[in-house]
């Protein structure tokens, strides 16, 4: 586990067997009585104040997370560079030593100097400050996958205790269910990490969706700011313009081979979705890092196919779009690091908007239309297919080469 994690073991080691005074005793004393009603009492302690009172906290610290990690208003850049919150964490000097996000959220909006002040810092420094914010609100969600752990390894070192220092019997059977009840408090933090993680996703989707924007060319994202500190226009006195081509599948030959010239528009989606993701990245635990990636590419997906369904397709430029949701999944295997999410299938399987993707991209490469039914019967026997008629109906519409006509008269077929 990393840093961040290492006070909360302590934590537990001091908890759970500390040194006893006289008139009490630690769940592990309780358990060297050899008395089953001592231990079983002791276990019921455990249970609740882990399932119950750090399980509340924890909860919250990751609310607060998740609200100081929000683009644009956090210490994570938005479309318009960092936040007031984070320019003030970086320039707060008592921000150096809290805990946790409370002390943090509660000077996120203090430091009106900030601005006035922030040359008197290199950027260097800015930079570093904003990155311990960033690393201890990420510590906060890792620390609900780190009490899930020690508990599951707290439930197996009892029952050893319970096998090892107890006779058979009801009393013993009683014990071991009153321990067992710590796998309750295993998935009880298991689930609240995945809300956690949820909670960060749908703060960082606004921002995911301006990114799509930007890239393909919708709600005025043909220029952006660059700056010199992570994107915030704030610390740079000078800003320059970056064009941004929209989104564009109608490719005839020569716009086809200039396309393979250039870099494309998801190229540039994905830089930018890697300055956001990046910071986040590097201190999460690498179950929640990925979590957190799947989610994200779930509201690239979604968006991204909102405006595919505006383009019309040539058969060229069905085939930039396959090439182009390839680098989209290829960038998601790059930089996921479960090996079972490592190959298309499990990919798809683990981000139902990504697979939809993929299948609108398989549909509209079919080479004529008496291929869409064997395409359909086929991904349908493997599990793979999950798009409507009616959308096959819609995309297949796209295609130049196909007449509306013959697209609806063959699904209808297949839909009596």
């Amino acid at each position: 586990f990393g840093v961040y994690e290492i006070p909360l073991f302590f934590f537990f080691f001091f908890f759970f067997f500390p040194p006893p005074p006289p008139p009490r005793r630690s769940t592990l004393r309780a358990f060297a009585t050899g008395h089953t009603g001592t231990a079983s009492a002791a276990a019921n302690v455990c249970v609740d104040v882990l399932g119950r009172v750090l399980l509340e906290v924890l909860a919250r610290r990751a609310e607060l997370g998740a609200s100081l990690l929000r683009p644009g208003e956090g210490l994570l850049a938005g479309q318009s560079g960092l936040g007031h919150a984070a320019l003030s964490f970086a320039k707060s000097t008592a921000g150096k030593g809290f805990r946790g996000v409370q002390g943090a959220a509660a000077r996120a909006g203090a430091g009106g100097k900030v601005l006035g002040e922030i040359n008197d810092e290199t950027e260097e420094q800015m930079r570093m400050r904003t990155s311990i914010g960033v690393a201890r609100a990420a510590a906060n969600f890792n620390d609900l996958e780190v009490v899930a752990e020690y508990t599951k390894r707290l439930e197996g070192n009892f029952l050893k205790e319970i096998d090892a220092g107890y006779p058979r019997g009801h009393d013993t059977e009683q014990l071991r269910m009153c321990i067992k009840g710590l796998g309750g408090v295993v998935e009880s933090f298991s689930n609240a990490s995945e809300r956690a993680i949820e909670r960060l996703v749908s703060t960082m989707l606004p921002r995911v969706r301006q990114i799509v924007n930007e890239a393909v060319g919708n709600e005025g994202g043909s220029a952006i700011p660059a700056a010199s500190f992570m994107g915030s226009p704030v610390l740079s006195g000078a800003t320059s313009t970056v064009s941004s081509t929209r989104l564009d599948y109608d490719l005839d030959d020569r716009a086809f081979e200039l396309a393979q010239l250039s870099e494309g528009y998801v190229g540039r989606m994905c830089s930018s979705l890697d300055e956001l993701i990046e910071p986040l990245g590097a201190h999460f635990l690498p179950k929640l890092s990925d979590a957190l990636l799947i989610g994200i590419l779930g509201g690239v997906s979604t968006r991204l196919e909102a405006a595919i369904r505006k383009s019309k397709f040539t058969p060229l430029g069905a085939i930039s779009l396959d090439s182009d949701v390839r680098y989209l999944m290829n960038f998601a295997k790059d930089r996921l690091d479960s090996p079972e999410l490592k190959s298309n299938v499990t990919l798809c399987k683990a981000c139902l908007p990504l697979a939809r993707l993929n299948q609108i991209s398989l549909l509209l490469n079919v080479d004529d239309l008496e291929d869409v039914l064997d395409l359909i019967s086929v991904s349908k026997r493997k599990g793979n297919w999950d798009l409507k008629l009616d959308d096959a109906k819609t995309l297949l519409s796209l295609r130049v080469d196909f007449e509306g006509s013959k697209v609806n008269d063959l699904l209808q077929m297949d839909d009596e």
